[in-house]
């Protein structure tokens, strides 16, 4: 039997409880489980994944950790979906998993929009007042007020986000406009009312520029001890006349934190934003003379003409994990070493059995989402022998 303790939340849906009528969360899955439990549970399932037993397992604080909240209007604030029940929402003042930065800023929209406020029906696609994106990632922070840009309303708010923009403590906010139908809290209609579009967050000692639209790991310090188990796993070889290679590359923050390694450095993407963002971020760490950033889907690496040198790959794929093609251009290339990076261990599990030719030489799970079933999983594939 499971072992189980109270919530911390108390807008968390206990599956350990009897039904109620009471409204909760659909956010948090696992509160009911002791931290330590948790932990364990996550391991055994990379384990059944991958099939390698010698995982090691890195965490750190189990609350107030994440530096990122999409957040719903709704009648009583700013909120989230009620679990179960997508069309329904459930105000929420505070919320355990995020930041101390983060909850100051729901309490601080709260105040401002107050009560009365034309907050959107999702099932009826009328109202205006969206999402609040929320981002508070260590000495930076943005709110994206995204709106219903076909409401008749829709000036009116523009305004009324305007003086928000004015008072607010947050370094950086956005009207973001979106259609009726659309569910994204996020896209490029955009208007920034002040400060700018980006974030800026340091790791290792590393500066990189994010767009407040685009993605980066909503908590910093687990993000960082990644980083730096990934860098000291590429420290026990010889790669100064090697060429590294950073698949899914985003901004750039693995293949930069590696580069100094390396001989060369090339971070792949198919999003245009965090390309350019990747290329001033090599700019910015003084990487320009062995580093590029190329925008382009990894399922097209063939197309890439790499140096004459050995290659080392750190592949980050979104959940659906790797396309075939991908995989196929990556058994061709042989590099020395893969590392590759995981948010959905059931893919990874998938996709790992297609590199033939290599071998698991290492493997490590990171909890960035204490309080969820989700992780972080990385794994060092070698080149088998014998």
């Amino acid at each position: 039997m499971t072992e189980i303790r109270r919530p911390k939340c108390p807008y968390f849906a206990n599956p350990a409880e009897e039904k109620t009528e009471e409204r909760k969360c659909g956010g948090c899955a696992t509160q009911h489980i002791p931290y330590g439990v948790q932990l364990e549970n996550k391991k055994k399932k990379l384990i059944s994944e991958i099939a390698y037993s010698n995982i090691q397992v890195f965490s750190d604080h189990e609350w107030a950790y994440r530096n990122r909240m999409d957040m719903v209007f709704t009648p009583g604030g700013l909120g989230f979906r009620e679990k179960g029940k997508w069309w329904r929402t459930l105000p929420v003042k505070q919320c355990v998993i995020s930041n101390t930065r983060l909850n100051e800023m729901i309490t601080e929209i709260n105040d401002f929009f107050g009560p009365d406020f034309d907050y959107f029906n999702v099932k009826t696609h009328e109202g205006t007042y969206k999402y609040a994106v929320i981002r508070t990632p260590q000495n930076d922070s943005s709110v994206s007020i995204v709106l219903n840009k076909q409401s008749p309303r829709y000036d009116e708010a523009v305004e009324k986000v305007k003086a928000y923009a004015a008072v607010s403590t947050a370094n950086n906010v956005l009207i973001t406009n979106m259609k009726a139908k659309s569910s994204q809290s996020f896209g490029e209609d955009f208007e920034v009312l002040k400060g700018s579009d980006m974030l800026e967050e340091t790791i290792l000692g590393k500066t990189f520029h994010y767009s407040c639209q685009g993605f980066f790991q909503n908590n910093s310090i687990m993000a960082e001890k990644m980083h730096e188990y990934t860098h000291q796993l590429l420290q026990k070889y010889e790669t100064s006349d090697a060429h590294l290679v950073d698949l899914y590359g985003g901004v750039g923050a693995f293949g930069i934190i590696n580069a100094d390694l390396f001989s060369g450095m090339t971070t792949i993407e198919s999003f245009e934003g965090c390309t350019i963002a990747a290329r001033a971020n090599i700019e910015r760490n003084q990487l320009a003379e062995k580093a590029e950033a190329i925008c382009m889907d990894a399922k097209r690496l063939k197309q890439v003409k790499f140096p004459n040198k050995p290659l080392y790959v750190i592949t980050d794929p979104p959940r659906s994990g790797m396309h075939q093609e991908t995989i196929i251009q990556l058994k061709k290339l042989k590099p020395e070493l893969i590392i590759y990076i995981s948010c959905n261990v059931e893919q990874l599990g998938k996709d790992l059995p297609k590199f033939t030719d290599y071998r698991i030489n290492s493997a490590a799970l990171f909890d960035l989402f204490p309080q969820t079933n989700h992780c972080e999983a990385v794994v060092e594939l070698v080149v088998a022998t014998g």
